[in-house]
């Protein structure tokens, strides 16, 4: 099976286990057939304010990136439900108090975590 194929069942198994609603499932959906991280601006996806959700991860050796992640504030939510579901690494983290921050308007960054044991910082932020 294709990774994107997992993806796909991922979301149809949140919306199944009413973690995200149809909307959600459908914009990840969408999203996932843009393929190669270029889409197309979409209003209703970034919401009014035209924040975006960042999270990036690099290696503390070489200062490469890992992982270089922008997401439309519109969401958010579906990426919070995803990560406490699918990344062990974020069990600990308060999503709750996290997506509170994120919908109070602020910006800037918002967590930084190095882990030496990995080599990796990771940081979240908003623009």
């Amino acid at each position: 099976m294709t990774p994107a194929n997992e993806e796909r069942l991922k979301i149809l198994q949140m919306l199944e286990d009413g973690k995200i609603g149809a909307d959600e499932a459908s914009a990840l959906l969408r999203a996932l057939e843009g393929g190669g991280g270029q889409h197309p601006f979409n209003p209703a996806l970034v919401g009014a304010d035209g924040r975006y959700f960042h999270v990036h991860v690099t290696d503390l050796e070489t200062g490469a990136d890992k992982v270089n992640v922008t997401i439309p504030m519109g969401l958010v939510k579906v990426g919070l439900r995803m990560a406490e579901r699918f990344a062990p690494e974020f069990q600990d983290m308060d999503m709750t108090e996290l997506e509170g921050l994120i919908t109070s308007g602020i910006t800037g960054k918002l967590v930084e975590v190095t882990d030496t044991g990995d080599g990796e910082r990771v940081e979240i932020y908003v623009e």
